[in-house]
């Protein structure tokens, strides 16, 4: 089986009423920053926070107009489980949600919100996924694949529909992949409708199941994801979502943690939007280079915005890491008043601001008299940050700088 057009326009009429059209803004800061214009799709604030909802809600609506379904069971990280427990709940089918015990706080009592029962099970998606086979088996019910389903697919792709209608010459759609449901949704829908734009598919550096995938040529699994993008981190891809995107996508590239992370504080900076990571990767890509953005209209689908708050900080942490406006050096004092008001004073005329001190005189490789100082401050770039050093070093201080 291949997607049609006929599918992607049998899903926007199901769909209509029940998700939102999403806005496509330009934004005039990350065009600068690509050399091109960039256009952010933002899925983040579709209803139930990601753009699963247009998937599960299109399959849900298919077996009720066929009178397949009496109650739903899925498995996911947490959007994918939204996207049900509200499409079940709008047709008065009972659903079962299966997360993996990781899952963000907020996903879990969000998916409960929506009149699902939660059940949380395993360490990642593929575990989740086989307890929620069992419990399909013990009670007879529905499974709604998160992606390896070509219903779930022609879902995703409306909004690709989205997109060409409002930007036709778009050069480039850079999409957020885990399983590839979206991409695969996306690439089908575009391709068929205008071969002339380019599909460019991204993954986390720590779950890159699909990227290699299309490296290879063939379907190809991961023992184990590691990423701060829980949205993607699924080790085993759909074969049907590797199919389609062997026959439709242009690349696949994979961006680093601290990369996603700076593009989330950017996004908050600059655009005033919450991003959770996987959604954020897209633009991480063309800010980073993976993607190039010169002289072209590329659109960044941010997939979701269903980020746990108690989870920012950390986020955010490593984005100022990462665009240099954090640094953690080391230096070595002498054990005596006075030294360390020192060495603060030479840090604070530099202009910097200091954020954590630590003592350290259990080091082995301290004199009887010695200390070591580790502190972390916040700087204005890469550039200010190498001066609170040379300003450091020129005082006569001993500095190492230290490895985040």
């Amino acid at each position: 089986m291949a997607l049609t057009l006929k599918d992607f326009e049998l899903a926007k009429k199901r769909l209509e009423g029940i998700v939102h059209k999403t806005e496509l803004v330009r934004s005039t800061t990350f065009s600068d920053m690509a050399g091109g214009e960039v256009w952010l799709k933002c899925e983040n604030r579709q209803k139930t926070g990601s753009f699963k909802i247009r998937g599960a809600a299109n399959k849900i609506g298919a077996l009720v107009e066929r009178g397949e379904v009496r109650a739903a069971v899925a498995s996911s990280a947490g959007n994918h489980a939204q996207g049900v427990a509200f499409a079940a709940h709008s047709h008065g089918i009972p659903a079962t949600i299966v997360m993996p015990k990781a899952a963000p706080i907020a996903k879990v009592q969000a998916t409960e919100g929506y009149g699902a029962k939660v059940v949380l099970h395993g360490d990642c998606y593929d575990d989740a996924y086989a307890k929620a086979l069992e419990i399909c088996e013990a009670e007879g019910a529905t499974f709604l694949h998160p992606f390896d389903d070509y219903e779930v697919m022609a879902g995703q792709g409306t909004v690709a529909l989205e997109i060409l209608s409002e930007l036709p010459t778009v050069d480039t759609v850079v999409v957020p992949v885990g399983g590839g449901g979206l991409i695969s949704g996306v690439s089908a829908c575009i391709k068929l409708v205008n071969p002339r734009v380019r599909v460019i598919g991204v993954q986390a550096e720590g779950a890159s199941a699909v990227y290699q995938s299309f490296k290879a040529g063939r379907h190809v699994s991961t023992k184990g994801v590691s990423t701060i993008a829980d949205g993607i981190a699924v080790g085993n891809p759909g074969e049907k979502t590797v199919a389609e995107i062997l026959r439709y996508v242009d690349d696949m590239v994979t961006v680093s943690d601290n990369e996603i992370s700076a593009a989330i504080l950017l996004l908050m900076e600059r655009s005033k939007q919450i991003v959770e990571p996987s959604g954020a990767s897209s633009l991480a890509a063309v800010l980073s280079g993976k993607v190039d953005g010169r002289d072209k209209r590329t659109v960044c689908l941010l997939s979701g915005g269903n980020i746990d708050v108690s989870f920012i900080h950390r986020v955010i942490d490593q984005g100022l890491v990462s665009r240099h406006r954090r640094i953690k050096f080391t230096v070595r004092l002498p054990d005596a008043p006075g030294k360390l008001i020192g060495m603060l004073q030479v840090v604070a005329d530099s202009g910097a601001n200091i954020l954590e001190i630590d003592h350290d005189r259990l080091s082995v490789t301290l004199g009887p008299n010695e200390i070591l100082v580790h502190a972390a401050c916040e700087v204005g770039g890469e550039e200010h940050g190498r001066g609170v050093i040379e300003a450091l070093k020129a005082a006569g201080y001993g500095v190492k700088i230290d490895e985040e």
